[in-house]
């Protein structure tokens, strides 16, 4: 049976091997260090190979898939397909916002869950938004922000990217909460493992998608794609933290 924290625990153990190793990798220069320091990437050499792993898989396999999928499928369809992904969400992130004492948050995701699964059609159309029920923020990552659990360094996990010790923690706690597969299990262990890896593989697509042009002319106009794409995701984070608008930036969401 594969679990959905799999997915997420298998990032943390395929970087263990190199990880000694990349911390030793401190520079002696004091400028250097300094600048080390301020990035808060001790384990770059480790993160940089993971990441260049992670590009060869999007060049040759991902990316062309989520060409491939804009290509066949038509809009409609996938704008139905992402609803009801968001839509499988709203549990989660319910189950964050109480634990973050946000109830006023928690009440307007229940309200949303409730309206879009029913009226939207499990999700198909976002009927609460038009309402002015806005989709709320709320992860484990975020969660531990607000009981003040520091980020740690930054980490790139395989085949989920740019994180920090922290959100990786978060990731896989939001994977496991999430009820989806455990309600698949009720029929069997077989349905439950179904289940996960169309979820899994659904999600990952659909935001490939979505950022397509935007992750293309950030990977074109960069000098160093490893160092940019770890400032935007760290802008985005931030704001997202903060709640602050995020639009127009590339979606860093975990394939939950």
């Amino acid at each position: 049976m594969i679990d959905r924290r799999f997915f997420a625990t298998a990032a943390l153990v395929l970087a263990l091997p190199v990880m000694l190793s990349a911390c030793a990798d401190v520079p002696n220069n004091p400028t250097q260090r300094a600048e080390y320091d301020a990035v808060n990437d001790p384990l770059e050499p480790m993160n940089r190979t993971i990441f260049d792993v992670n590009d060869f898989l999007d060049t040759y396999l991902i990316r062309p898939a989520a060409i491939s999928y804009r290509y066949i499928v038509p809009e409609f369809v996938r704008n139905r397909i992402a609803g009801i992904l968001s839509n499988m969400k709203e549990p989660v992130i319910f189950a964050n916002n109480l634990l973050q004492g946000e109830f006023g948050r928690a009440g307007t995701t229940v309200e949303r869950f409730g309206i879009n699964s029913t009226l939207g059609l499990a999700g198909m159309w976002d009927v609460a938004e038009a309402w002015d029920m806005n989709q709320q923020t709320g992860d484990f990552g975020q969660t531990l922000y607000s009981w003040g659990i520091n980020a740690g360094p930054y980490l790139v996990l395989p085949l989920f990217g740019p994180s920090n010790f922290r959100d990786a923690i978060g990731l896989g706690a939001d994977s496991a909460a999430s009820p989806w597969s455990h309600i698949a299990r009720i029929d069997s262990n077989v349905t439950a493992t179904r289940e996960q890896i169309a979820e899994f593989t659904a999600t990952g697509l659909t935001r490939r998608t979505e950022n397509l042009d935007a992750y293309d002319s950030l990977k074109k106009s960069s000098i160093d794609f490893y160092a940019q794409l770890r400032s935007v995701y760290r802008q985005y984070r931030d704001k997202e933290l903060g709640n602050a608008s995020t639009a127009g930036m590339p979606k860093f969401d975990d394939y939950k």
